[in-house]
């Protein structure tokens, strides 16, 4: 078989591998002082730069992948919480990992251009919104989330994490996520 029908089709296992790790590395890199490096992430990952050109040609690609992962993972999250805990409950524990996900957002739109947050800014609004969706339709089911309670509501009141620096959200977050949750609760009788 030739080289050339070898490459074609799913990547091989070694460069998801060295794609994996290359988005690890830049998701921990982003959150240091200055400018994202591409040769510090390739050192990070202990590979060559030329391999990390071949994932991601700009550092705006790179950026872009590491917030659309974010994305995906928080979206993917709120399922799988449903599918383990009470419809309030998935709630509280996903907006745990929106705070993750809001370090990772500022970090990335501080380090692309207005055209990249842009676009960034649309994959996530989207998907995002829908998962809230699925987790407020699950509590107006069982009663445990306010009737009333809408999807734009939880983006409004959830979209100032990403402006915190890192001490205050650690400091305020979990209790704001907190009372955030028991304005959805619905009254009990």
């Amino acid at each position: 078989m030739s080289a050339s029908v070898k490459g074609v089709g799913a990547p091989r296992a070694d460069a998801r591998r060295n794609r994996e790790r290359i988005l690890r590395a830049a998701r921990e890199l982003v959150h240091e002082p200055g400018e994202l490096r591409l040769n510090a992430v390739a050192k990070a990952c202990g590979i060559g730069q030329g391999t990390l050109y071949r994932h991601f040609p700009t550092r705006e690609d790179l950026l872009a992948e590491v917030y659309r992962r974010e994305v995906d993972d928080l979206v993917a999250a709120a399922p799988d919480l449903l599918a383990a805990r009470p419809p309030l409950e998935a709630l509280a524990a996903w907006f745990d990992r929106v705070a993750a996900y809001a370090r990772v957002k500022r970090d990335v739109f501080a380090a692309v251009e207005a055209a990249t947050w842009r676009d960034l800014a649309a994959h996530s609004l989207g998907p995002i919104g829908e998962a809230v969706e699925v987790l407020l339709a699950a509590g107006r089911s069982d009663g445990s989330i306010r009737v009333d309670a809408e999807v734009r509501d939880v983006i409004v009141l959830i979209s100032w994490l990403s402006r915190l620096d890192d001490t205050e959200l650690d400091a305020r977050g979990p209790r704001l996520l907190s009372i955030i949750v028991d304005g959805l609760r619905a009254n009990r009788p």
